[in-house]
């Protein structure tokens, strides 16, 4: 049988998407929006040596609510080349905002994830790889923008044996045109649990939120003009 966009899918078989789930706001909508289309989700997290590794224990718990298929958590370390506030302890995670690219910038992070995730979609013979990404009210890093995705989805169907083969994968943005605001009005109406996501770049260890970093202001902002209850656990 043919897919929506005329690809080859074999009798019977359900379609798989590699879904990147973080534990913060974003990833939760998106893994909610790609169940909603009926696709059969696998979880992908990773533990980079991020600062704040509450985000990835809420990673788990989300996915342990959502029925995935499978959730793998990759350890990277990222921490090792440093260069963000994020992997880098000696670099302090601003609470003002700045100009240009911060420092919570992590160097080529979406490239690596991205890459894992296409490495397990080729072996699942998944059909797409959904991500996050916003290029609205986001903090300006450059791997979230429309040109990088065009980029990596040109690189997907070259460097694969699928893609070579014709069986193109596709990369998947739901939220990189939507506000912060439009984002948990989207989640809302799947479900979406937002007390259980971190979204906080310096949260402790039992998930609490600083409510200064440019990721709060970025989602308290979200919650104010959306018209909805904050349900975010502060400090």
């Amino acid at each position: 049988m043919l897919t929506e966009d005329g690809r080859q899918r074999r009798e019977g078989a359900v379609k798989k998407a590699i879904v990147l789930v973080s534990g913060g706001l974003d990833s939760a909508t998106c893994l909610a929006i790609a169940q909603a289309e009926g696709f059969e989700c696998f979880a992908l997290s990773f533990d980079y040596g991020q600062r704040s590794i509450s985000e990835l224990q809420a990673a788990r718990e989300l996915v342990s609510t959502a029925s995935v298929a499978a959730h793998k958590v990759i350890p990277i370390d990222m921490g090792a080349i440093g260069g963000s506030a994020l992997t880098d302890r000696d670099i302090d995670v601003p609470v003002e905002e700045s100009e240009g690219i911060p420092v919570t910038y992590v160097p080529a992070r979406n490239t690596v994830f991205l890459s894992y995730a296409l490495a397990w979609a080729e072996v699942l013979e998944a059909e797409a790889i959904f991500i996050g990404v916003n290029a609205l009210d986001y903090s300006g890093y450059p791997d979230c923008r429309p040109e990088y995705i065009n980029a990596f989805q040109t690189l997907m169907n070259l460097a694969t044996k699928a893609g070579v083969e014709g069986h193109e994968l596709e990369l998947r943005t739901p939220l990189i045109d939507l506000t912060k605001a439009e984002i948990i009005d989207v989640g809302l109406q799947l479900g979406v649990d937002y007390s259980m996501t971190v979204s906080c770049y310096q949260a402790d260890s039992e998930g609490r939120a600083c409510g200064v970093c440019d990721s709060c202001r970025l989602r308290k902002k979200g919650f104010a003009d959306a018209g909805g209850e904050d349900v975010t656990h502060y400090q």
